[in-house]
C-alpha cells in the first residue's frame, strides 16, 4: 500500500519556527517530522478525551 503524503503550507511568525527549529534538532528530527510527531499526539490526546476520529 502506497502512502499518500499531503502539503501543507504554514503560515507562522519567523521567532516560533526558529523556536520548532531548535527543538527539533535538539530531538534529532527535522522541522517537518517534530510537527508531524506534535499533531500526532495531539490527535492520540484528543481521540483519548472525544473518542476515534472517524473519516468519510
Amino acid at each position: 500500500m502506497s502512502e499518500e503524503l499531503s502539503r501543507y503550507t504554514l503560515r507562522v511568525e519567523k521567532e516560533l519556527l526558529e523556536q520548532l527549529g531548535y527543538i527539533a534538532e535538539y530531538e534529532g528530527r527535522t522541522k517537518n517530522k517534530e510537527l508531524e510527531q506534535m499533531i500526532k499526539k495531539r490527535v492520540r490526546d484528543f481521540e483519548a478525551e472525544h473518542g476515534k476520529i472517524e473519516l468519510k
